[in-house]
């Protein structure tokens, strides 16, 4: 699947979103991607994220041998099990506890294992990193993280290799220099 296939995909199921909206990071934007839309298509979701493993496979040189997915709630549960389905390995998320990302539910990261770390769309790529910091402190390992939609125009680092299906840098402004606040547009804060 190209990226151009995978943008269709959004246009096509409005989950691509254009108004004033604050991202979970704080920073503020006229474009805002609503994964739950796309995502709410169990087909289509099934397709991209069949496609975002070829990515993976691709880019680690056609190897993918993980124990599992794990992913951050809410958004990326859905691509982390559909990945996981995919791939025929356990699906765990971490969700938030006292304002931070936590294993609970008595998942288990097993010593040793390698996982994939998936997520909807990432702009600073800070609950990935949470992730992967609770894959590893566990002694778990990272074979890589895969994203649907990576905001940052590649800009994200992780000590892993990334990989996504779309890759966009779509303008973004602190709050106090937000020129979309300025000119008085209401504030929409989509699912985050």
């Amino acid at each position: 699947m190209t990226s151009d296939e995978a943008m269709q995909m959004f246009l096509e199921t409005g989950a691509l979103l254009r108004g004033h909206f604050e991202l979970r990071s704080g920073l503020h934007s006229d474009q805002y991607f609503q994964c739950a839309l796309v995502l709410r298509y169990p087909r289509i979701a099934a397709q991209l994220c069949r496609a975002l493993i070829e990515r993976v496979r691709e880019g680690l040189g056609g190897r993918l041998d993980v124990a599992g997915v794990m992913a951050p709630a809410m958004g990326g549960i859905i691509v982390g099990y559909e990945m996981a389905r995919e791939l025929g390995v356990v699906s765990l998320f971490a969700e938030k506890q006292e304002g931070k990302l936590a294993l609970r539910r008595g998942f288990r990261i097993e010593p040793g294992a390698s996982y994939l770390v998936a997520e909807d769309v990432i702009t600073r790529g800070g609950r990935v990193q949470e992730t992967v910091d609770i894959v590893e402190i566990r002694g778990g390992k990272v074979a890589a993280v895969a994203v649907l939609v990576d905001r940052s125009g590649g800009k994200t680092r992780f000590t892993h290799p990334v990989f996504n299906l779309l890759e966009m840098d779509p303008a973004t402004y602190e709050p106090e220099n937000c020129p979309l606040c300025r000119q008085g547009l209401p504030l929409d804060h989509p699912g985050s």
